[in-house]
């Protein structure tokens, strides 16, 4: 992961051309370019949204969002983090649709897939940003360990196997799935 040091604004991450496979995230005003993700990345988001989103759309729970999706954080200096999946529930959704092009604030649950390259002080940072942010929940999905780590808050932190049963309560009411379909 490349970053730049002189302030970015989100209106300005907006404007960035889309090439050469690049994808960028807004961190304090620090443009952050994020590398393609691999192909188990890929597959276990897909498989993620494949499973939480339409239990949320046929409950008519709230707005589900795919990878990448956009949400304006913080300003001042601007943050714009996207996770790999994100809902926000129907009771927390404005009257009025948002005209920001990034969605203004976090949503109720972000989830983020592990890369390789990860580093524990990035996930860290994330996972801070998003709680910060206002999310009621941060799942960190570990293809390679085959865990779920959910946050909470900064203190209050679960880790579910691949052999246990992943709970969404209360962000996702009534919803449970094996960890291990997530990895399938």
């Amino acid at each position: 992961m490349m970053s730049t040091t002189t302030v970015v604004t989100a209106d300005e991450l907006l404007a960035l051309p889309m090439g050469m496979g690049q994808r960028y995230e807004l961190v304090a005003g620090e443009l952050r370019v994020m590398s393609p993700a691999g192909w188990r990345h890929g597959g276990v988001a897909a498989n993620i949204a494949a499973i939480l989103g339409p239990f949320i759309q046929h409950r008519e729970l709230g707005l589900v969002f795919g990878a990448e999706t956009g949400f304006l954080l913080e300003r001042d200096p601007d943050t714009v983090r996207a996770p790999d999946f994100a809902f926000i529930a129907a009771a927390h959704l404005p009257k009025v649709e948002p005209s920001e092009a990034y969605w203004p604030g976090a949503p109720d649950l972000a989830v983020e897939v592990l890369s390789p390259r990860d580093t524990a002080g990035e996930i860290s940072e994330k996972v801070e940003a998003w709680l910060t942010g206002g999310c009621r929940a941060v799942w960190i999905v570990d293809p390679k360990l085959k865990t779920v780590t959910i946050y909470r808050s900064t203190t209050d932190v679960q880790i579910v196997s691949a052999n246990e049963t992943l709970v969404g309560d209360p962000v996702v009411p009534g919803f449970t799935c094996a960890v291990s379909e997530i990895f399938r």
